[in-house]
């Protein structure tokens, strides 16, 4: 890095990239201009801090780089937007070897694009340890956004895909366990790079702007690979009955009332959906249950429930349906919104804050593991 300066870094950073369609114009000028076709954009910024949220000896940093997109592509596509652009901050130490920061922006490069963006610009600076932080932009294409707030008492708790993963691999590092036992191959792929199912929402998004503009009505606000977390629908009709889960078709694809993705945990991350909707929400741990991630957990003796509750970075997406609304493919019933505050398993609060808070615990210069 050292050698090679500041600009000439950026040149090989954007050297024989293509932008995606919603950037007017990418890096080279003062400023990049994203369009923003209805008037708006869903905008989000996130930050990643070597040795707090990851480690070099336990990512590589195409991972890295692929985390650091998606965790922020998960958050715009959480609103019921289409991810058109990110701006990337970088900060490095002035010895960082070139090959590193080419397999960074290679794996940024490689999530934007499953995302359905592209990196349109952002800064290099030097630091004393690498810092990532990106700003991303989605387009909302006319659409309401889709916010935490609008959870109604009735509605159907749902989830697409993993949850806990993340988590256990990162219980099989700390644990300082080989990682190159096949063992634990997936838990620790999930862990370095999660694998948002983006087509799980903007399929719903996509299908319900089409009903719209065949019938001229409006349906409610709203937002669909379908990724598992170790549920049959034969044991979701048991938990819940036949009503309200699958449901009768209604006259528009089933709607997300209220929605986030798992960032922080499920527990935690429910609680910012029944805070900001005042309502309480009960999940059924019957429906959680996952045999591959208990196998696993077995082998550290550990609990595979409070991975798949307070775990969180898998970036699944979980939100709240209307009643007798069917849920789309992927999407898996895993509770009910109730009267009151909080969230409960079972009808029993857990002990603790549900998931991850950046300032809890000890100093993050002293923490053993990231986060």
């Amino acid at each position: 890095m050292r050698e090679l300066g500041e600009f000439a870094l950026i040149e090989r950073i954007n050297t024989g990239r293509v932008q995606a369609p919603g950037v007017l114009l990418g890096p080279g000028d003062d400023a990049a201009v994203v369009a923003a076709p209805d008037g708006r954009f869903v905008v989000t910024t996130d930050m990643l801090v070597q040795d707090r949220h990851f480690r070099l000896d336990w990512s590589g940093p195409r991972d890295i780089g692929r985390k650091a997109i998606a965790q922020n592509a998960a958050d715009v596509v959480a609103m019921g937007a289409v991810p058109t652009a990110f701006v990337v901050a970088l900060g490095c130490p002035a010895d960082t070897p070139l090959e590193l920061v080419d397999r960074l922006t290679d794996g940024m490069w490689a999530e934007a694009r499953r995302a359905g963006g592209s990196i349109a610009g952002g800064d290099v600076v030097r630091s004393p340890q690498l810092v990532i932080s990106v700003t991303a932009f989605g387009d909302l294409d006319g659409r309401a956004p889709i916010t935490r707030a609008g959870a109604r008492v009735g509605d159907t708790v749902a989830v697409v895909g993993r949850l806990g993963w993340s988590a256990a691999g990162l219980a099989v590092l700390t644990a300082g366990l080989d990682p190159a036992d096949e063992f634990f191959a997936e838990v620790l792929a999930a862990h370095r790079v999660p694998q948002p199912p983006y087509s799980a929402v903007l399929a719903v998004v996509a299908d319900s702007a089409a009903e719209v503009d065949n019938s001229g009505a409006s349906p409610a606000q709203g937002v669909l690979d379908s990724e598992h977390i170790g549920v049959s629908e034969q044991s979701n009709a048991a938990q819940f009955g036949s009503e309200g889960i699958i449901g009768s078709a209604s006259e528009w694809p089933a709607i997300p009332t209220a929605l986030t993705d798992i960032s922080d945990g499920l527990l935690a991350d429910l609680g910012h959906i029944a805070e900001a909707s005042g309502v309480a929400i009960d999940i059924h741990s019957k429906t959680l249950r996952d045999p591959a991630l208990t196998t696993i957990a077995r082998r550290l003796d550990a609990d595979a429930a409070q991975w798949i509750l307070t775990g969180g970075e898998d970036h699944a997406f979980v939100g709240t349906w209307p009643w007798q609304r069917e849920l789309p493919p992927g999407w898996v019933p895993i509770g009910r919104v109730l009267a009151g505050q909080g969230v409960t398993v079972d009808g029993v609060r857990q002990p603790g804050s549900g998931g991850w808070e950046s300032f809890s615990g000890v100093d993050s210069a002293s923490e053993p593991e990231p986060r």
